[in-house]
């Protein structure tokens, strides 16, 4: 299977980094999350309202903390630039239309935090991030499990020990693969587990990062999948 830097884990070392630097945006009642391309439209981008992420196409809805902020459109900017452009430019070379995004690249879902990236502290930034990538990218996976190879290859080259093999866990009507990771940060302890699963031709990656396990297994007490989705 393709082994390459992972989208989401790349993203989740960013934000822990404190490498975003963006203005926070005030959370509204169902406020779009991220803004499909006008091809994309089957991966479905999802809404934040009264503290609740809720993704139809996927039948997830995942709690987000009051007080946490969201960074969701700015972790998509780049890549949605870069595929604009990329269209614009096969466009005028007269070629055939750029691929649809959905079936390339990575879109972010949600992207929340504890506290502003930008806003260095001592403990640990919780946070929660879901994403999507096309299957199509990974030759072979058939199954959740597999995308924890790769995943895990990155994750011990950022310097994250896994904790032991991933496994399956029910979310609800839901069965998804998860790994669990740790990281010492100096006198901190970082906790990160990633849940995953296939669906509508993509890769469905859930990540919650916390300074406890605790903190992590509240997190993702917080999802929640009603039937529907396949």
């Amino acid at each position: 299977m393709m082994l390459r830097p992972l989208f989401v884990f790349v993203l989740v070392c960013l934000a822990l980094a404190d490498a975003l630097h963006a203005q926070t945006q005030a959370q509204s009642p169902a406020k779009p999350v991220a803004k499909p391309a006008a091809n994309d439209s089957a991966r479905d981008p999802g809404a934040v309202s009264n503290g609740v992420y809720r993704n139809k196409t996927l039948a997830l809805s995942c709690k987000i903390p009051a007080g946490w902020v969201l960074r969701t459109d700015e972790l998509n900017a780049p890549e949605e630039k870069k595929e604009e452009e990329k269209k614009n430019e096969e466009e005028r070379k007269g070629d055939q239309p750029a691929p649809p995004a959905s079936s390339a690249g990575a879109k972010v879902l949600l992207a929340a935090y504890s506290r502003p990236p930008e806003a260095r502290a001592e403990e640990v930034n919780s946070s929660i991030l879901i994403a999507a990538e096309s299957a199509a990218s990974y030759p072979g996976l058939k199954e959740a499990a597999q995308y924890f190879f790769p995943l895990t290859e990155v994750a011990k080259a950022q310097g994250f020990t896994l904790n032991e093999d991933p496994y399956e866990i029910a979310v609800g009507t839901k069965t998804v693969a998860r790994a669990d990771f740790h990281k010492n940060v100096g006198t901190r302890v970082m906790h990160q587990s990633t849940l995953v699963m296939l669906s509508h031709g993509y890769v469905i990656s859930i990540t919650a990062i916390g300074g406890t396990d605790d903190e992590v297994e509240d997190l993702i007490d917080g999802l929640s999948f009603t039937p529907g989705a396949k």
